[in-house]
């Protein structure tokens, strides 16, 4: 089956919100052995839609429309889809009654424009909207399916599971693929192809898809059964392969998040952790303390960005500052090892680097990163070279430190590429 999106909107083509619905979308339909052939996002304008409905009637089993359906004159879709397929409006009475219900459990009174939203076109089958009051519409049109959502995500979410997903099993032979995702750090997407060409050889002879998902930092591999979990052990033993060749690199799979597994690595071994932070100025800290129940295992972070508080704060001796630079092996080992008795934790991590985009020099150019890391059976330093991006190189710090901290906990040979 081949869908599009078509996504209404002006506040996404000014970027001034971003497109998750058409990802989510894509994501669902996928799993289900949907193919999203385009995503299409257009003006709130009557013949723009229409036109954007044509053409993907030309491409396309099934229309899957987002946004346009709230209260206000400026939400069009409704009353174009209305002149679309020749149907007029009429008062939903389930949909009016489900409107009325909403306000007043929220003791909220209900305006005209929202006894509006319950009329819906007479040609459409409805589908309920449980967490709003915009309802979705699905046309059945010479063979072929328009489905309207509301913009919102939680409600395109809930119609989505709720009512289309159901919808569409019942009505197609739908043929679920299987995914499952590896995850990457500390190796580039290039590096990562060339080391594993022999492993990726094998995967595709044997009918499986693979798809290179990289990001600042990271990258996911992820494996795809087109025969849905009947091969989910098959991939499983794939992977595994891979882990125990590069357990450096490989920290999880799936939704899992690096600062979620080096959490759990804590817990297990009873530690707590500490940062000290010069470049990344809090971000490591904040990355830690967003999972939840970090505060088992967090304690603390000194962040000395400038040289004075890093000898004020982390008792940085200002000889080596002086003689060594900030960004550099001696002054973060002194931050982590300090840091370390300073904070009262078994585990501290230091960062100091050049984030740029100003302040490189040829012996220290921009992107030149120390992490430190200290324990109570050593304390170590590594250097990285980002690049030239203040964002990446601070996010990539982050990452690059979470997964030394990681490696060295486990007592895993940490290397770089």
């Amino acid at each position: 089956m081949r869908v599009e999106i078509i996504s209404i909107g002006d506040e996404l083509l000014i970027g001034q919100t971003i497109n998750t619905n058409a990802s989510w979308i894509g994501q669902e339909c996928s799993l289900l052995g949907i193919r999203i052939v385009q995503v299409t996002t257009i003006s709130d304008e009557k013949e723009l839609i229409k036109d954007a409905v044509d053409m993907a009637f030309t491409r396309s089993d099934l229309v899957l429309v987002t946004g346009g359906l709230g209260p206000t004159k400026d939400d069009i879709t409704k009353h174009t889809l209305c002149e679309y397929f020749n149907t007029e409006l009429e008062i939903h009475i389930p949909t009016l009654e489900r409107i009325e219900a909403f306000f007043i459990s929220r003791n909220r009174p209900m305006l005209d424009v929202n006894i509006r939203q319950a009329e819906l076109p007479k040609s459409c089958t409805i589908l309920d909207n449980r967490n709003g009051t915009a309802a979705g519409m699905w046309f059945d049109y010479e063979g072929k399916i328009l489905i309207s959502l509301p913009g919102v995500p939680y409600e395109m979410k809930g119609i989505m599971i709720e009512e289309v997903f159901p919808r569409l099993k019942a009505k197609f032979k739908l043929k679920a693929l299987y995914h499952k995702t590896i995850l990457t750090q500390g190796i580039g997407e290039s590096f990562l192809a060339e080391q594993i060409s022999d492993w990726e050889n094998d995967v595709r002879e044997q009918g499986l898809g693979l798809a290179y998902l990289p990001s600042p930092g990271m990258v996911k591999l992820r494996l795809t059964s087109y025969e849905g979990e009947s091969r989910s052990e098959e991939i499983d033993r794939y992977f595994d392969q891979l882990i125990k060749r590069f357990p450096h690199y490989i920290f999880g799979t799936g939704d899992e998040t690096l600062q979620g597994v080096v959490g759990q690595v804590l817990r297990d071994k009873h530690l707590t952790i500490g940062t000290v932070e010069s470049c990344t100025g809090g971000a490591l800290a904040h990355q830690i303390v967003s999972v939840s129940g970090a505060s088992n295992y967090f304690q603390g972070s000194l962040i000395t960005y400038s040289n004075e508080l890093k000898g004020k704060l982390a008792n940085v001796d200002e000889k080596i500052i002086d003689g060594f630079g900030a960004v550099s092996s001696e002054v973060v080992e002194q931050m982590a090892r300090n840091g370390r008795d300073l904070l009262g934790v078994d585990v501290c991590l230091a960062t100091s680097g050049v984030a740029g985009p100003e302040g490189g020099t040829n012996e220290k150019p921009v992107g030149l990163v120390w992490i430190g890391i200290s324990t109570s059976d050593r304390t170590i330093s590594k250097c990285f070279r980002f690049g030239d991006n203040r964002e990446r190189n601070i996010q990539m710090t982050v990452l690059t430190a979470l997964n030394l901290v990681r490696c060295e906990i486990l007592g895993i040979l940490f290397e770089k590429k």
